[in-house]
């Protein structure tokens, strides 16, 4: 990390636990209540900009991010019960 933003992160940091703990807690409270805000609010603005997915791009992007599960090791029709220890 270079040396100027390695003391940016100090400072902003030794700025951040500066603050009184009930500060701290209001700060984190507020940061969380945005970003809310903004996952709420993302759908609405995305179609009044003309930006929302067609049903095939998020097919598709569904396609992408699905988690794919497969059995490793193990003979088939093998069940945990059959398994010695």
């Amino acid at each position: 990390m270079p040396e100027a933003r390695k003391e940016e992160t100090n400072k902003l940091h030794s700025s951040y636990r500066g603050l009184t703990p009930k500060t701290r807690a209001l700060f984190g409270i507020g940061l969380m209540a945005w970003a809310g805000i903004g996952l709420w609010t993302t759908p609405q603005v995305e179609s009044a900009l003309g930006m929302q997915a067609s049903k095939e791009e998020q097919d598709a992007l569904d396609r992408k991010l699905a988690v794919r599960v497969s059995r490793v090791g193990g003979e088939e029709g093998e069940t945990s019960d059959s398994r010695t220890n």
